[in-house]
């Protein structure tokens, strides 16, 4: 059934070129998936900024609000992993289905609990289902691109893709919560995120022709079933990751409480518009350049420039300074997060591919959960300007792991490969 789009694709190779996107969503029934997923993942995007706006109207705290948004992204975290592990197991539908009533739900008694006053302890019960029961459709997605571009040279393709259509989400999706949030009214973001959830979850749901196989079907191809966890390369990765969440977590609160202090609140969601869209331009570059370096060697360079990028932000004290600073880290982001995707899926059997990639979304929403509690301290304690050192720190400790452990980051094909001595094979280039 992808017997055309790699074919596509391995002629773009030979040609020296990049596989493009226009190759890329020919791939039949390609569309099928991406406009329900496009809008079935728009929510993941308003979740934090929703709740650190509403709790932080109703409590006046952004050390309240960024520790019960952190909650939500710490039972994320958890949880994620599990629903990816039950998806390949079961089938996306039937996890996707009562995950999405479950979360509509959970946020719904979040924003009645805030509105009236609850204590906080009430608060992070609330947040704890919320947070378990986001729906996981970007790796979903990413998921089926993986099992129609099996061996295909336009996976790297497909990965910048989904790096751009996320980008493109966390550009729409604060910016609108924010709009709801101080337009219409403190719980509207939150409100707009439930009713997304349910409808785009369930209507990406509904297309089950592009599912990827699962559960027996996979036992049947003798694919072993092993925790992708448990694949060394993909806990560097996760570490990586975490550092990436730092980034937006600490990002999100600190342009929060800047824009509060210049008393310009609706600052907030240009700047952190301005950050996503140059993650978005970053991918779409990515996506288009015939890389002549491989995905391990990018990966460290691309996270070496996002260090340096996250460095500079807790200088920036005007709108026009954050805002290009903003601009340059999220051009730094979309290469680490687009090449990790891309490595990611080389080091796991198709049995654990959802699973894998919700482990990386996981350490994304963990490590935004770190920081947005951090930085919400930070703010609260010292200004805005000091939430900007989560990013830094960190950045800088997981460009640390990165390069101590980059020699786990081999592809299986290439282990493969040097395992049973087959020369005339040529392995996947590594470095």
């Amino acid at each position: 059934m992808h017997d055309a789009p790699a074919k596509a694709g391995r002629r773009a190779a030979k040609s020296g070129k990049r596989a493009g996107y226009g190759q890329l969503l020919r791939t039949p029934g390609a569309l099928s998936f991406l406009l329900p997923g496009f809008a079935a993942r728009q929510p993941f995007a308003m979740l934090t900024i929703g709740i650190v706006l509403l709790v932080q109207h109703t409590t006046g705290s952004y050390g309240s609000a960024g520790a019960v948004a952190a909650v939500t992204g710490v039972s994320m975290a958890v949880f994620a992993p599990q629903s990816g592990k039950l998806a390949d197991r079961f089938g996306q539908r039937a996890v996707l289905v009562p995950g999405v009533l479950i979360h509509s739900a959970a946020v719904s008694l979040l924003v009645v609990l805030a509105l009236a006053g609850a204590p906080m302890w009430a608060l992070f019960l609330a947040a704890v289902p919320a947070g378990a029961s986001v729906p996981q459709v970007g790796p979903m997605v990413r998921a089926r691109w993986a099992a129609k571009l099996e061996n295909s040279p336009l996976m790297p393709t497909a990965a910048a893709f989904e790096s751009v259509t996320d980008e493109f989400t966390f550009v729409v999706g604060p910016v609108l919560a924010t709009a709801l949030c101080t337009g219409v009214h403190p719980a509207a973001g939150l409100i707009a995120e439930a009713a997304l959830t349910l409808f785009g979850g369930l209507f990406f749901a509904a297309q089950r022709r592009t599912q990827p196989a699962h559960g027996l079907m996979s036992a049947a191809s003798g694919e072993p079933r092993v925790s992708a966890l448990s694949i060394p390369g993909v806990r560097v990765l996760a570490v990586a990751f975490l550092g990436i969440g730092s980034v937006f977590g600490g990002m999100q609160v600190s342009l929060t409480a800047f824009s509060e202090e210049i008393g310009n609140p609706g600052a907030n969601g240009l700047l952190y518009g301005i950050f996503a869209a140059g993650n978005m331009l970053a991918g779409i570059a990515c996506g288009a350049i015939a890389w002549k370096i491989g995905p391990r060697k990018r990966l460290i360079l691309g996270y070496a420039g996002l260090t340096v990028a996250a460095s500079l932000l807790w200088s920036a004290h005007s709108v026009l300074l954050l805002g290009a600073l903003g601009l340059v880290v999220g051009l730094c982001i979309a290469p680490a997060l687009i090449t990790g995707y891309t490595i990611v899926e080389t080091l796991v059997p198709a049995s654990t591919r959802t699973e894998a990639f919700t482990w990386l979304t996981g350490a994304v929403a963990l490590g935004q959960a770190a920081a947005v509690t951090v930085a919400g301290r930070l703010a609260d304690e010292h200004g805005a300007s000091t939430g900007f050192l989560v990013p830094l720190v960190g950045t800088a400790l997981a460009l640390a792991t990165l390069l101590a452990l980059r020699s786990r980051l081999t592809p299986r094909s290439s282990r493969r490969v040097a395992a049973r001595g087959i020369g005339h094979r040529v392995p996947v280039t590594v470095d």
